[in-house]
């Protein structure tokens, strides 16, 4: 099955920028992944309510990339990789990863995504704008 999300583009509190800066996070990053991301996220909601359901349909369906924390004291995670691209297709698609705190209260409709470099700027999208993820499994 293939797993696509369209999600809408929203800016949050900042807290995942402190998360993406603890060097384990970064090392754990670097090592399933190849590179060094952009020590924030770009954060999105499902576009709708067919989107929402992908989305948990991959989280429940997709093993991910496990990231064990350094410390008891941090939670930890999953990654997805994905393919991100805008609904007009007009570029090839960026490779990343979505990112999933694995948080009890963690919300359900946030989608958080890392790359090498800030996808805002690289894409050049903006608050209210969409972006299509295709997960590869």
């Amino acid at each position: 099955m293939v797993f696509k999300v369209s999600g809408v583009v929203f800016s949050d509190l900042g807290r995942a920028s402190q998360f993406m800066a603890l060097d384990w996070v970064q090392q754990e990053l670097r090592r399933s992944l190849g590179y060094n991301p952009f020590p924030a996220t770009l954060n999105l909601r499902p576009a709708t309510e067919a989107d929402a359901l992908m989305w948990r349909a991959a989280q429940k369906e997709l093993k991910g990339i496990e990231m064990a924390p350094a410390r008891a004291a941090f939670c930890s995670a999953r990654i997805f990789l994905v393919d991100i691209s805008r609904p007009e297709g007009e570029a090839k698609p960026l490779r990343g990863a979505v990112l999933l705190p694995e948080i009890a209260d963690y919300p359900g409709d946030k989608i958080e995504v890392v790359a090498p470099e800030r996808l805002k700027d690289k894409l050049g999208v903006a608050d209210g704008d969409r972006l299509t993820l295709e997960f590869i499994h």
